[in-house]
């Protein structure tokens, strides 16, 4: 059968995960896969896949600061990102003069693709979003992303198509005819399936996304939910420590957890506070959770965008990490309806092999 190379970006695990369904439905199909990343996404994946090859493949330098002044540092960043895929570019051709591949999936790695192999690129950002004050930079950045997309046979975009179920929102409207033409609508993907088990954990705090936000984030819920009452587990999303169990009482804080483990975790979460990351918004609309708190990376505009478009539809509330007042944004939170009802993972990652992935393989 076919062999697949798949490379996710490791800015958090979100790509990682949203990949694992299609890992599965390769694998399932009897397809070879391998899989190049670094870093915690690489550690997290070797877990779930330990029968599939691995490769470590350097990824771009993150540009998110320990500060709320994103924008800024990513416009330094711009050459140094520019320069990280022409390193990728050439790393990659090193990579396919040494092995044969049938198809390259990649989430959200611009430089990852081939001319002589079918290249399918990964994402749910069709269109950047950025302040008002910033339509410019937003207007060139949308052109640069068609350009970068062109270099790609298809767009895999893990969203339902533009309409009221949307969960990107304008992120993954396309801009262009071209654009709409490429693109394959796969629906929500999720690692973690809906369960028919007890809903008796009170609140799941789950602290996610790239360095060194993340540890930031630590530092100002754990205090926070020692303070509340009821049963707690707080995911620090850190693979690269060692696994162990602290806390007290009511409280478990775990360092990482396996994404058979999360999911038992998030079904039987009454209340769920995390970042508001795409992924993890996939993920509580698998589980059609209502009740949550979301809290946006600081100057990250895609979960800061995400954050105001869930609470103009009234599907959740968020807030700021800077001020957060966690007993009183709880309760607030309740009063918010949830994601709708729409279609689930295993439909849609059957119809994306059956529709476009087997096409190229089979």
């Amino acid at each position: 059968m076919g062999s697949v190379l798949l490379t996710p970006l490791n800015w958090g695990l979100g790509h990682a995960m949203r990949d694992i369904p299609v890992i599965k439905a390769l694998m399932d199909h009897d397809h070879d896969v391998t899989i190049a990343a670094c870093g915690n996404t690489l550690i997290a994946l070797q877990r779930e896949f330990p029968s599939c090859r691995f490769i470590e493949f350097e990824d771009y330098p993150s540009p998110y600061s320990s500060g709320r002044f994103f924008l800024p540092k990513l416009s330094v960043y711009f050459p140094v990102l520019l320069h990280a895929i022409a390193r990728e570019r050439r790393e990659i051709e090193r990579i396919l003069s040494r092995d044969h591949y049938d198809l390259i999936i990649s989430d959200n790695r611009l430089g990852v693709y081939s001319p002589h192999v079918p290249s399918f690129f990964f994402t749910h950002q069709l269109h950047f979003h950025l302040p008002v004050s910033l339509w410019p930079v937003e207007l060139f950045a949308s052109v640069l992303n068609r350009f970068h997309h062109n270099k790609f046979d298809r767009v895999i975009v893990p969203d339902n198509p533009p309409g009221p179920l949307s969960l990107a929102g304008k992120l993954s409207r396309p801009d262009s005819d071209i654009a709409r033409s490429r693109a394959y609508f796969a629906g929500i993907l999720t690692s973690i399936p809906r369960q028919d088990i007890p809903r008796d954990l009170d609140y799941l705090v789950m602290v996610s996304g790239p360095e060194p936000q993340r540890t930031r984030l630590e530092e100002i819920l754990l205090p926070m939910t020692q303070e509340l009452d009821g049963s707690r587990v707080v995911l620090l999303g850190s693979p690269q420590r060692k696994c162990k169990v602290t806390g007290s009482g009511d409280c478990s804080i775990r360092t990482y957890v396996t994404n058979e483990e999360k999911a038992a975790l998030m079904n039987r979460a009454k209340f769920v506070i995390c970042r508001s990351g795409y992924t993890t918004m996939m993920e509580l609309a698998e589980l059609r959770k209502k009740a949550g708190l979301f809290i946006p990376t600081p100057g990250q505009t895609e979960q800061e965008y995400l954050s105001w478009y869930y609470e103009q539809k009234g599907w959740f509330l968020s807030k700021s990490q800077y001020g957060l007042d966690l007993s009183g944004d709880i309760s607030t939170a309740r009063k918010y309806a949830g994601f709708p009802a729409m279609p689930a993972t295993d439909a849609n990652v059957r119809h994306l092999y059956e529709n476009l992935l087997a096409g190229y393989l089979e």
